[in-house]
């Protein structure tokens, strides 16, 4: 029995693993700073606003409360000590000089009440405190606007006419537009605070993402500025990154000469191996097991691959048919594919053909059914949004739960359900950190009908 390729068969794909979400409301530092001094500085207005209130606006009303009493009782006094031919002349005079006019108040007069604001209803009971209960306020009598106070003179009645801008708000509106203007330059120059603290750590956060990417050169910080605090964690930041470069580069070469200094013996060894142990089946052993050494080496090599990996259109049907070839001629083995031959992610032709080979052969050795002995594995892939999600599963036993998280970590191996074979254990984190060099994201978890999933996001190439 050979492994089979099916294309028409259709291979359900599991709901991906949750990943954490961002808060709802996430606030970035530029907007939290805004935010804190612009509550500073409203907050500042308001304090403003009530000291002014204070200091200014009742006073103010006392005051002009004071002055019209003043016009009323003078002008009340005029009146009542002047003959009746000279107080004609008097009021006339009132209303030529001082502005005032005295007039007979009448029962029809059709009155209107002085507006509700605070400080000249604060001007109206000042008013009655001082002329009496029964003075009377009018903001328009007989349809002429103005100031009038309603005031009595030995039983007659009488309305005195004033400026209605003795009792307006102080400077007019004027006050308001100053309040508003005041305002919107204090939020600006917020935003420019907050822009001028927020820019050094977006671009270490920058630099800092080029680091985890392995980009030590574009992760440079400007260690000329002229803030010193600033300045001090830009030095810090490009010696640590260059210390990591400079890891990182004694790692791959480590590693490429352990690799050169280990294959060179180990090919000597099988020549003599196959050359002068006469018994083949010790023989046929001690080659497995040279092959296998070569094969760790292998592995080694691959988790120590650089991290930059040229992204380019990659057909994924063909990729998979390229590595299932491989099984081809195994009789344990059994693959489907639901793959469309127009889906194109963006990718490493070679670097996913590796990582699909890992795959597969996880699976051919771990993912067997327990009935039949067989790995059935299904291939899976569908297009959603700007990313192409795969999925390749097995009918095997699957892991325990609290397994799934520690697959892909070097060198661990899990249970004995799944780790019969004598590998490096570097074969699922080498598939999650290929799978990151391209842009994409890899999870395992265990299906819902039996086995283990694995589940591969890659970004879609535009022509797909």
């Amino acid at each position: 029995m050979s492994a089979q390729l099916n294309f028409t068969g259709p291979a359900e794909l599991d709901q991906q693993p949750v990943e954490a979400k961002k808060p709802r409301f996430a606030l970035s530092l530029f907007w939290r700073t805004f935010f804190l001094i612009g509550l500073l500085v409203v907050g500042s207005v308001v304090a403003w606003l009530q000291t002014l209130r204070v200091l200014e606006f009742d006073p103010r009303a006392g005051q002009t409360a004071q002055q019209l009493s003043s016009l009323v009782n003078l002008s009340r006094a005029a009146i009542v000590h002047s003959d009746a031919i000279a107080r004609v002349s008097l009021i006339k005079a009132l209303q030529e000089q001082e502005g005032l006019r005295i007039i007979p108040r009448e029962s029809s007069d059709v009155v209107e009440p002085p507006s509700n604001d605070a400080q000249t209803q604060r001007i109206a009971e000042e008013l009655r405190t001082r002329l009496g209960r029964d003075t009377v306020l009018s903001a328009n009598v007989n349809g002429e606007i103005g100031m009038w106070i309603g005031f009595s003179i030995d039983g007659d009645d009488y309305w005195l006419l004033t400026d209605p801008a003795r009792i307006g708000p102080v400077a007019g509106q004027t006050w308001i537009i100053w309040l508003v203007i005041a305002t919107l330059l204090s939020l600006s120059g917020a935003a420019l605070i907050a822009r001028l603290i927020n820019r050094p750590l977006k671009q270490l956060s920058f630099a800092a993402s080029r680091v985890r990417e392995g980009d030590f050169v574009a992760s440079r910080l400007d260690e000329k500025i002229r803030t010193s605090e600033i300045r001090e964690m830009n030095v810090g930041f490009n010696r640590m990154a260059q210390q990591l470069a400079q890891v990182e580069q004694d790692r791959a070469l480590m590693l490429a000469g352990i690799s050169h200094d280990l294959r060179t013996p180990l090919a000597r060894l099988r020549l003599e191996t196959e050359m002068s142990v006469a018994d083949a089946t010790a023989r046929e052993h001690m080659a497995a097991d040279i092959e296998q050494l070569d094969a760790i080496i292998g592995k080694f090599l691959d988790y120590a691959r650089p991290d930059h990996v040229p992204l380019q259109p990659v057909a994924l049907l063909r990729v998979i048919e390229s590595a299932v070839f491989a099984f081809q001629g195994r009789d344990d083995m059994r693959v489907q594919i639901d793959v469309s031959p127009r889906l194109a992610v963006m990718g490493d032709e070679v670097e996913l053909g590796r990582v699909l080979t890992n795959l597969l052969e996880n699976a051919r050795k771990y993912g067997k059914t327990p009935e039949t002995g067989i790995a059935n594995v299904e291939i899976a892939a569908k297009v959603r949004d700007d990313k192409v999600l795969m999925k390749i599963r097995d009918r095997g036993q699957g892991v325990s739960q609290e397994m799934l998280g520690k697959l892909t970590q070097p060198f661990y191996r899990g249970d004995a359900a799944r780790t019969a074979a004598t590998g490096a254990g570097l074969g699922l984190s080498i598939v999650e950190r290929t799978i990151a060099r391209m842009g994409g994201s890899f999870s395992l978890a265990n299906s819902g009908t039996g086995g283990l999933a694995a589940h591969i996001s890659l970004p879609r190439a535009k022509s797909a």
